[in-house]
C-alpha cells in the first residue's frame, strides 16, 4: 500500500508576478555594505553571494539599493542609477538565473536617515532623535517641496527601469524602517491617513506604469519604531494603504510586511525563539492579520523566522498566499532552503561579518549594525 504524504505549504508552488515559485522561503533584503564605497557598484563577490543562496524557483530580494546619488547613500551600499551600476548588477542576475532562481531589487531612498547633510531631506524638519550608527546625532533635515517629491518619484521610476536593464525580475519599493517613503507628512502629503499614504501609492503607480505591476512590489513595517518612526494608528494607516493597492494594483507581484515582534538589535540568544503568547494571534492590534485579510495576492512576511523552521512552516499553513522571508540565518546558511526542508540544524551567524567590505569582519562596519530581516 502506498501512503501519500501531503506537501507542506511552505514547499508548495505559488505564483509571484510572472513566475511560479517552487517554495515559499525568500531571501530577505539584507544590507551587506560590500559595494564599492566610491561608486556603489556591486562587488566582484556579489554574484557568488547571491548564487549560493539561489534555489530553482526560489525568490531572492537583493539589498536596499539607492535610486539616485543625491539621496544620501550609505558607505558600501549599492546603487542602480547609472550604466556602471547596471553593468555591475548584470553578473548577479545572470548568476541567479543560471540556477533558475528569481531575483527582485529593493529600491531605496533613506531620506532623513542619512549621514550626508546635503542629502538630508524629509517631509518635515524633524531630525531622528537617536544617534546614527557612527555615533553622532542626526541633523535636522531640509523640508522637501511637492515638486521635489514628484522628482523623487521619477527617480524611483528610472531606477526600476535600470533594474530591468540589469536583468532583475522585478523591484521592491522600500517603504519601511523609517526611510523616506515611511516618513509620510508634507502639505497635501500630510495630516490625514489618505494624504500620508499618497507618496508611496504614487510611487507604486508610477513604477507599475513603467515596468508593469507584476514586476512591482512594496515593503512596509507598520509596527516599527526604528529611526523614530512610530505610527499611532498602524492598523488604520496600513489597512488603508493595502486597501488602495488591492483596489488599484491587485496584480502587484507581492506586498511585504515586517512582523510586529521583530527585534532589530536583540540577538543574544541567536537561535532561541522569541517568546510569544498564542492568544496574541487573535489580537489585530499586534499582528499582520488585518493586512493579510485585505490582500488577495502573494503576501511576504519577515521577522523572527530566523530562529525556527517550524515558525515558517506554521505561517505558510495558516496563510494560503503567504511567503516567509528569512535574513540573518540565510547569511550563515546559504543552503537554508534545504535545511528548513529537512529540519537540519542551522549554523549560527556571526554579526561581526554582517556589514563589511568582504567576507571577513570589519571593525568599521561592526558599528553599522542595522538588520532588516
Amino acid at each position: 500500500m502506498t501512503i501519500s504524504v501531503a506537501t507542506p505549504a511552505l514547499f508548495s508552488s505559488i505564483n509571484v508576478g510572472q513566475h511560479t515559485l517552487h517554495h515559499r522561503l525568500v531571501l530577505a533584503p539584507l544590507t551587506r555594505s560590500r559595494a564599492d564605497p566610491k561608486t556603489g557598484v556591486p562587488s566582484a563577490d556579489a554574484p557568488l553571494y547571491y548564487q549560493q543562496r539561489t534555489t530553482e524557483g526560489g525568490l531572492l530580494i537583493a539589498e536596499a539599493t539607492w535610486i539616485s546619488p543625491t539621496c544620501g547613500v550609505y558607505p558600501g551600499s549599492p546603487g542602480i542609477s547609472s550604466q556602471e551600476h547596471i553593468n555591475g548588477w548584470k553578473p548577479v542576475t545572470a548568476a541567479v538565473h543560471e540556477k533558475k532562481g528569481v531575483i527582485f531589487l529593493q529600491l531605496w531612498h533613506p531620506g532623513r536617515a542619512t549621514f550626508f547633510p546635503t542629502a538630508n531631506v524629509a517631509p518635515s524638519a524633524i531630525a531622528i532623535h537617536t544617534h546614527s550608527p557612527f555615533g553622532g546625532p542626526y541633523e535636522t533635515p531640509r523640508v522637501l517641496t511637492v515638486d521635489e517629491i514628484k522628482s523623487i518619484t521619477q527617480d524611483f521610476v528610472q531606477a526600476a527601469k535600470n533594474a530591468m536593464d540589469a536583468g532583475f525580475d522585478g523591484v521592491e519599493i522600500h517603504s519601511a524602517n523609517g526611510f523616506l517613503l515611511d516618513q509620510l507628512s508634507i502639505h497635501r502629503y500630510g495630516g490625514s491617513i489618505e494624504n500620508r499614504g499618497r507618496f508611496p501609492l504614487e510611487v507604486v503607480e508610477a513604477v507599475s506604469a513603467a515596468i508593469g505591476a507584476d514586476r512591482t512590489a512594496i515593503r512596509f513595517s507598520p509596527y516599527g519604531a526604528f529611526q523614530d518612526m512610530k505610527d499611532e494608528t498602524p492598523v488604520a494607516t496600513w489597512s488603508y494603504l493595502v486597501q488602495q493597492l488591492e483596489k488599484t494594483h491587485s496584480n502587484l507581484a507581492y506586498v511585504h510586511f515586517s512582523e510586529p515582534r521583530v527585534r532589530l538589535f536583540d540577538d543574544d540568544d541567536r537561535f532561541a525563539p522569541v517568546e510569544d503568547d498564542e492568544e496574541d494571534d487573535d489580537d489585530d492590534a499586534i499582528t499582520l492579520e488585518p493586512f493579510r485579510g485585505l490582500w488577495s495576492g502573494p503576501f511576504v512576511s519577515a521577522g523572527n523566522y530566523t530562529y525556527s523552521a517550524q515558525s515558517a512552516y506554521d505561517r505558510a499553513e495558516k496563510s494560503p498566499n503567504n511567503l516567509v522571508a528569512v535574513g540573518r540565518a540565510f547569511i550563515s546558511n546559504p543552503d537554508l532552503v534545504e535545511r528548513f526542508r529537512n529540519h537540519w540544524k542551522l549554523t549560527p551567524y556571526n554579526r561581526n561579518t554582517f556589514y563589511s567590505p568582504g567576507p571577513e569582519a570589519s571593525l568599521f562596519f561592526f558599528f553599522f549594525d542595522m538588520v532588516y530581516d
